[in-house]
Formats: C-alpha cells, structure tokens, sequence
C-alpha cells in the first residue's frame, strides 16, 4: 500500500514519515522542492507515478502575518492546491485527508468549536484555509478534513523552540494571555491523520467529513509559555517570569482568535481516537529538545 504524503518536510510531514507504519505501507513524502502541489501538471504526474491508496496534505501556507501581504501566495497554496488535489484524487478515487485550521472561525464563541460551527475567517490566512476546505469538500466525497491548531514539535520553527530559545537569552518573556487554545503536538496529530487515512484507503463506507485534532485540555498562550519554561527548567535550564499581556498590547497585521478551542468528540466517535493531555505531549517534546527530567 502506497500513501502520498504533502509537505514531506513540515512539522506533521517530517512525524508522518517517523509513524510507526503497519507492515507493508509505503510513504512517499516529497518536500516543497521536490513537488510543488500548486504546479497542476506536476502534481498529476506524482497521482499518476503509482496507484495510492490515500493521499494526507498537511502542506500549507502558514506565515499568518506574511499572509495578509503574499494574498495571491497564500490562496494559491491554501486554495488552489487542495482544488486540484480533490479534483485529480477523485478522478482516480483516492481518498484525500485534507489539514486545515481554527483560524477559518472567528475566535468570538464560547466553548470548544464543533466542526459544523459557521465558519467565519477573521485573516487572509484564515480566509484561504477556507476556501481550500470548501474546494476538498465538493471536489472529493472521499474526504476528511482535519481541522488542528496551535502544532509544535521538535522540528523546524514553532512557539515551543521560540520559547526555549528566548528562556535562554532573556530574563523575562511577556506573552499574550487572552487567547485561548489547544496546544497539539504534530507526532500526535501525524497518528491521527494515519489512522483516518488508513481507515478510508480500507474502507469504502468509512467515515468522511470535517473532523478536529488537538491534544487534550486548553490553555493561554502565556500558560503555554510558562509550562514549556518550567519543563525546560526541570530538565536543566533557565527558569525565568513569564508575565502576561493582552493581545492588544501586541499587535500584528493578522488577527489572531480570541478562542481556537476544538471539540475533538465527533473524531473520537467516528475513529475511536482519543487526544492524550497537551502536557504529556509536551514533556516529550522537551525531552527531545532539552533532556530528560533532572532528578534531585
């Protein structure tokens, strides 16, 4: 069994291609350079150069800020890209696991957003990510769209390794506390996308739709922040204040949502996935990064 991955060299691709894989399953997963899934022919000819059994697209344009000034940039990759990958996978009847965002809803609401929750894009980011799932959905009824926010890793750039890096060269960090979200880990969320992908390859009736991944519990980014320094501290390094601020006393040109909590309960029913804590997740985030737990 043959699975195309997209973005091989992302955070969720790179954990994609670290899954424990059952025996027999093959992964191919070219990074940006190798395939430009906005270039049509070329990603024809990658559908064409075996017979997949599912195709997973964690693949996006994610500079959120850059987003409102590269608009054509981000559609092409956001919007466009996921248009042609749901036409050209259900001309050969692949299934298409699609990742997208908390960004598509507007962040106002109370409570985890259900995956059927209006959605309402507040940024160029959000708004691309949008159209792209709107593109999945009617262009391939073999889908699922994976909706997850807040990923890190230990690969490339993401807030826990802006954390750790800042822990280390300043004395305080001041962090916004007034947006609330579920941190994910991308090796948890890599599991999840390999089990519903698995699932619909093997089963034609299997489950389709818009599903949510994220780890369990909620937090602040602050909170986020001061977990990831106490951990760092824990295992050997700085322990600095992490003080809190609101979003209004750091701007930035894209509008962040004011609450990116998400209901993981319709995943859990439809592929008896259950998200472990955010905590447990990072504690092996940080163990990769800084060290194991220090005993005294």
């Amino acid at each position: 069994m043959d699975i195309l991955i997209l973005g091989g060299a992302g955070q969720v691709g790179t954990e994609l291609q670290h899954y424990a894989w059952p025996e027999g399953v093959r992964v191919h997963a070219p990074d940006r350079q190798s395939l430009d899934i906005t270039d049509e022919a070329a990603l024809v000819a990658a559908l064409d150069a075996r017979a997949y059994a599912a195709v997973i697209n964690p693949a996006a344009y994610t500079a959120v800020d850059r987003a409102e000034s590269e608009v054509a940039a981000a559609w092409r990759l956001n919007a466009l890209a996921p248009a042609i990958l749901a036409a050209e996978t259900a001309k050969r009847n692949v299934p298409l696991v699609h990742v997208s965002t908390d960004y598509v809803f507007d962040g106002t609401g109370d409570g985890c957003y259900a995956p059927d929750a209006p959605m309402n894009p507040q940024s160029v980011y959000g708004a691309s990510k949008a159209a792209g799932e709107m593109a999945v959905c009617t262009g391939n009824r073999r889908h699922a769209i994976v909706r997850t926010a807040w990923v890190v890793s230990p690969h490339r750039g993401n807030f826990v390794k802006t954390m750790l890096r800042l822990a280390g060269e300043r004395d305080k960090l001041t962090i916004v506390d007034d947006q609330h979200g579920c941190p994910t880990s991308a090796a948890d969320l890599a599991g999840a996308l390999a089990t519903i992908a698995l699932r619909l390859a093997g089963d034609e009736a299997a489950p389709t739709g818009s599903f949510h991944y994220v780890n369990e519990g909620a937090t602040t980014w602050c909170g986020f922040a001061r977990a990831i320094v106490a951990g760092s501290a824990a295992r050997g390094g700085r322990s600095i204040p992490v003080e809190g601020i609101p979003t209004s006393a750091y701007p930035t040109p894209a509008r962040r949502p004011a609450n990116s909590r998400l209901s993981t309960r319709s995943l859990s029913d439809a592929f008896c996935i259950a998200p472990r804590p955010w905590e447990a997740a990072l504690d092996d985030i940080l163990d990769r990064l800084v060290g194991p737990v220090r005993s005294h």
